[in-house]
């Protein structure tokens, strides 16, 4: 990077590239059921880092309520967003069924812990209209 450019902790470097990519995920457990207790969100949490680190993407914020979970994630370009929610969902799936079993038996039923769909939204940066005020002053060479 530029000396002339103040460290930002938040600006990761790869090889080929500088990057800021942060991630709102939620996901909803199947039928909106409350299945969730606190100690269920504390292990989902852990989980969830874990997952994260393989992907080497960073869980920055983590919170959820008995039917749903926020997390906020800091990823490189490298990782499918797609890929680290099948990932982050499958993995805590398994595991909080597995070692929840009766608890999550009684609320759902079918094998199933969270929703098939999940929301991603990008965090972050500029608003839109800045950006396109931006992009639509920019000089084309003549």
């Amino acid at each position: 990077m530029s000396p002339r450019w103040e460290p930002n902790l938040h600006v990761r470097t790869g090889r080929h590239v500088v990057h800021n990519l942060h991630a709102h995920l939620v996901f909803v457990t199947k039928y909106r059921r409350g299945v969730f207790t606190d100690a269920m969100l504390i292990r989902c949490e852990e989980i969830m880092r874990e997952v994260c680190a393989d992907f080497e993407t960073e869980l920055r914020e983590f919170n959820g309520d008995d039917d749903h979970v926020h997390l906020l994630v800091h990823y490189p370009p490298k990782v499918a967003l797609s890929k680290l929610v099948n990932s982050l969902k499958g993995v805590s799936a398994r595991l909080l069924r597995k070692e929840y079993s009766t608890h999550v038996h009684q609320h759902l039923w079918g094998g199933h812990l969270w929703s098939g769909s999940y929301f991603a939204g990008s965090v972050g940066g500029a608003p839109l209209t800045v950006l396109n005020q931006y992009i639509e002053q920019q000089k084309r060479p003549v």
